[in-house]
Parts: C-alpha cells; sequence; structure tokens
C-alpha cells in the first residue's frame, strides 16, 4: 500500500514537471529582454530633443539628407497639420542637442564660405548601425506596430527577423519619396541572401522573376505569414492557384497528390526539366504508377515499352471532368 501511495507522488511529482515544462515553452521570451533594446535606443541622458527644424537648419539644411527627407512618407508626418503622429530626425537618432552643440548660422555660413558642408556630431546620436538586429527594428517598430500596418503583425515571430534581418536591410529610410520597395527592385534585393533560389531561376525552366513578370512578393509576405516559407495563401496549392486558377479544381476526376500539394510534381523557382518539373517524363510518372502497354504491338518480347510522355495521351493530368473513351477517368479529355 505504501509502495502504491510513494509511486502515485512520483507520478504526481513528474506530471508537474511536466505541465510546467510545457508551460515554459509555450510562452514567449525573447532571447533579451525587450528592456534592453528599448536602453539602447533612448540615447544620451544629458542630451535634449531641440526638433527636426532646429536639427536641419543647423547642419542638413543644404544637404541632400533634408530634401530626401522632405519629400518621403516620414518628412509629410512632421507637419502637424496633417494630424498624423509626429515623427522626425530624434525619433531614430535620438535627442539631437549635443549633435548641434556649437553649430551657428554664423558657422554654417563659414563653412559653405570654405566649400565645406557643415555636419552634425553624429558621435553623440545613437549609433544605428552599432545596434543588434532587433533593437533596429525596434526602431521602426515603435510606430510601425502601433498603427493599421497589418502585414508587420507577423513580424517578430518571423524567419526573417529570426535570422536578424532589419527593417533597414530593405527600407532606406532617407532614399526618396517612396520608402516601399520597388518592385523592379525586389529580386535583386531578395537575391543578396538567397543565392540558392537566385541560381534555380537560371534554370532553363523557371518562374519569370528574372523577367519581371512575376515577383518574390507575389507568392511570399517578407513581413513573416503564419503559413510555411511566408506564403501569402495557407497551402501551396492555393498559392499556386492565384495565377494558375485552370488547375484548382474541385474536378471529378482528380489526380490524387496533385489536389494536395503542387510541390509533388513541381519545383516552384526553377528546375532543369520542362514546366518546372522535379524529374523529367515519363520517370515522373512511373515513380507512381507502373509501365503499361499502349498497344497489342507496343512490346518487346512481352515486355511493356517506355514511352517518351506520358502526356502526349493524359492531357489533362492535374483533373479532369470528362470520362476517357473507355468510360473511366484517364485524365484524356
Amino acid at each position: 500500500m505504501r509502495a502504491s501511495l510513494k509511486h502515485l507522488i512520483y507520478l504526481l511529482i513528474f506530471l508537474t514537471f511536466i505541465f510546467i515544462g510545457c508551460e515554459t515553452l509555450r510562452s514567449s521570451k525573447p532571447i533579451v529582454p525587450i528592456r534592453e533594446y528599448e536602453r539602447m535606443l533612448v540615447g544620451r541622458l544629458d542630451a535634449d530633443y531641440v526638433g527636426t527644424e532646429t536639427c536641419l537648419s543647423a547642419c542638413h539644411y543644404h544637404d541632400k539628407i533634408k530634401r530626401d527627407f522632405d519629400s518621403s512618407t516620414m518628412g509629410a508626418q512632421v507637419i502637424a497639420k496633417t494630424g498624423l503622429p509626429l515623427v522626425n530626425c530624434e525619433s531614430c537618432h535620438g535627442p539631437g542637442s549635443l549633435a548641434i552643440k556649437g553649430i551657428t548660422p554664423e558657422k554654417v555660413k563659414e563653412d559653405a564660405r570654405r566649400g565645406i558642408r557643415t555636419k552634425c556630431n553624429y558621435e553623440t546620436l545613437i549609433d544605428i548601425k552599432s545596434l543588434p538586429a532587433p533593437a533596429k527594428s525596434l526602431i521602426c517598430l515603435k510606430c510601425h506596430t502601433a498603427n493599421a500596418t497589418f502585414n508587420l503583425h507577423n513580424w517578430n515571430a518571423g524567419p526573417h527577423a529570426i535570422n536578424d534581418v532589419t527593417c533597414i536591410d530593405c527600407h532606406n529610410v532617407h532614399k526618396g519619396p517612396d520608402l516601399i520597395v520597388r518592385k523592379n527592385d525586389l529580386a535583386n534585393m531578395c537575391e543578396r541572401c538567397h543565392q540558392e533560389i537566385k541560381a534555380a531561376f537560371s534554370l532553363i525552366s523557371h518562374h519569370p522573376v528574372p523577367e519581371r513578370k512575376i515577383y518574390c512578393t507575389d507568392c511570399h509576405n517578407p513581413h513573416g505569414s503564419g503559413n510555411e516559407k511566408m506564403l501569402r495563401r495557407p497551402t501551396v496549392k492555393q498559392t499556386c492557384t492565384r495565377c494558375h486558377a485552370e488547375k484548382e479544381g474541385p474536378f471529378i476526376f482528380e489526380h490524387a497528390e496533385n489536389t494536395e500539394d503542387c510541390l509533388t510534381c513541381h519545383r516552384p523557382h526553377g528546375s532543369v526539366n520542362n514546366n518546372l518539373l522535379t524529374v523529367r517524363l515519363p520517370f515522373l510518372c512511373l515513380q507512381c504508377h507502373s509501365v503499361h502497354r499502349t498497344s497489342a504491338t507496343s512490346s518487346i518480347e512481352g515486355k511493356a515499352t517506355f514511352n517518351t510522355r506520358c502526356t502526349d495521351c493524359h492531357s489533362q493530368i492535374h483533373g479532369s471532368d470528362l470520362p476517357s473513351t473507355s468510360g473511366k477517368g484517364r485524365f484524356i479529355q
């Protein structure tokens, strides 16, 4: 009796540890507490905020950065009458009183006379380039997760954030009026990291991404997704049939695995075989289907022959609503 009670106590203790362990795994905890990243973005504690106009007029007045900033989405939000949340130089770079200390209109004029472009004391500002990746992204996320930027809701759990890709790796805040990456620049930008995908697009059969007919973001959401591989749709098939609607079905005669996953037969980016096939015909079909005779004379010494292409006869391989001439679904018509 005592032995049974002892075993029961051990079992309860074991189950308690299991329960606590599962709860710990389920909870979301950053590698470094978020407060540590926030401290990095405070800036110099002995500096004061002086406002965008003071910063720009002091040292960037004749600088291209000011012109680009004024014409950008960020610059538009500096104007109070827009009703947008205030975004200015100090929102990202920290308080700037020490950066412009000693810079007077007279000094700016004198520097201009000598052909020198007056600059801030950047060392007193936040050293953004030296920040860890999560802190860099947090500079942007301070504002962009507090508004209706729905495509950023999955950012922190996405592969890009986990692999230390930051917002400024793709978006240049000072570039110009449009901070959204232009579609013609997307492929080159993505291929900087995804070299194996770049190689796949160089194969003889590939999706027309290099030709700029479709883009990486047509299939993937770079800001994170609840789906595998950051797909825009829940499944591979739903993603593919956004363009290939004729393959979607449902069909009366369905082609088994084809109804679930296009990747059973196709490579998504590029292939050495026609139509992005993983294996050339007829060997792709023979992985699942045994060879068969096409007529009484199509064999040599009683053995079935390999046909060049199964699709010469079975042209509707993704599915069909029409029976074959034999009255059965053979994906012929």
